[in-house]
């Protein structure tokens, strides 16, 4: 199990082949998990994981931002 240090601000540098083997890269999240005297660090979820996981509503970015705006118009009135 590769070891890492912690530098004076805190900061650690995960292993290359960690890295590689958990799919981490530049600009992912992590989220750390303090459990029974241990550290776990987890690979955060992003808004793209949940793509696909609700059911379509068959309307495209832009008929979705139009319906918004009159929603919008029509509760001011």
């Amino acid at each position: 199990m590769p070891a890492v240090k912690v530098l004076p601000k805190g900061q650690i540098t995960l292993p290359k082949e960690v890295r590689e083997s958990m799919g981490i890269g530049v600009g992912d999240t992590l989220v750390l998990e303090k459990a029974e005297g241990k550290i776990l660090l987890k690979k955060g979820k992003t808004l793209f994981d949940y793509v696909g996981a609700l059911p379509s509503l068959g309307l495209s970015i832009e008929e979705m931002r139009e319906k918004a705006v009159e929603k919008a118009a029509k509760d001011r009135g």
